[in-house]
């Protein structure tokens, strides 16, 4: 993993701190759905179209 990459997850983790910290619950949760409607979104792109089971 690149330092970049480390530096942006060390941000991440310390604005969720900052969150928690200043009972902003609310933020937090209305970021963390964001990032997982845009996780789903890609996973979408990424899967076939027709799936066999």
């Amino acid at each position: 993993m690149s330092n970049e990459i480390e530096r942006l997850f060390e941000h991440q983790d310390e604005a969720v701190s900052a969150l928690f910290l200043k009972n902003k619950g609310d933020e937090l949760t209305d970021i963390l759905v964001a990032a997982l409607e845009e996780a789903f979104e890609i996973l979408l792109e990424a899967a076939p179209a027709e799936t066999v089971h």
